[in-house]
């Protein structure tokens, strides 16, 4: 049995959860997500807890039960709390425009970023980015896009890195002539 498939995922209060036959439809608070579920895969609602069963043992359908119930859980924690991926801009500047950002980033152009679809893009102060929505999925793959513009630089660390990213600094040429 799947450790993290046959945990239950706790409904809460302002959750409304629709179960159909190949579709699991989650509305909130903050927006309404629906997740396709694999026809080997059972789900259903029982006191106010959603369960995922998988009907056999075989392979794939183990590896869908961990799966569809993380992608459940996902959805349910974005509808009622949302999702939140900060980004820190060091020796870059970043700008709110409109609902995207303009960057500046050592490019001898700006670089304009414009949010995905239920994205909001968040400047605090000229360093600082907040990438918030209700998609789990969508909100990482922002970031990650916004992050490989200016991925950070190896030897000096400049560049555009995820909150507590830890980065390894390379010593650089003279560290390996002897610090001469």
């Amino acid at each position: 049995m799947s450790r993290v498939g046959k945990q239950p995922i706790t409904i809460p209060s302002g959750v409304t959860v629709a179960i159909g036959r190949a579709e699991v439809t989650v509305k909130g608070s903050r927006g309404e997500l629906s997740q396709a579920v694999h026809s080997a895969i059972v789900v259903r609602e029982e006191d106010g807890k959603i369960l995922v069963e998988r009907q056999s043992d075989q392979r794939d359908h183990r590896a869908l039960h961990g799966l569809t119930r993380a992608l459940i859980a996902n959805m349910v924690t974005g509808v009622s709390d949302g999702f939140d991926r900060t980004l820190e801009l060091v020796g870059y500047r970043v700008q709110q425009q409109g609902t995207g950002l303009n960057m500046q980033l050592g490019f001898s152009h700006q670089v304009i970023v414009e949010p995905m679809g239920g994205i909001t893009l968040e400047v605090e102060g000229n360093t600082l980015i907040h990438v918030r929505g209700i998609d789990k999925q969508v909100v990482g793959e922002q970031a990650a896009r916004i992050r490989r513009l200016r991925p950070p630089d190896a030897y000096k660390g400049k560049g555009v890195r995820y909150r507590g990213e830890k980065l390894r600094l390379k010593p650089g040429k003279s560290a390996a002539r002897g610090g001469i």
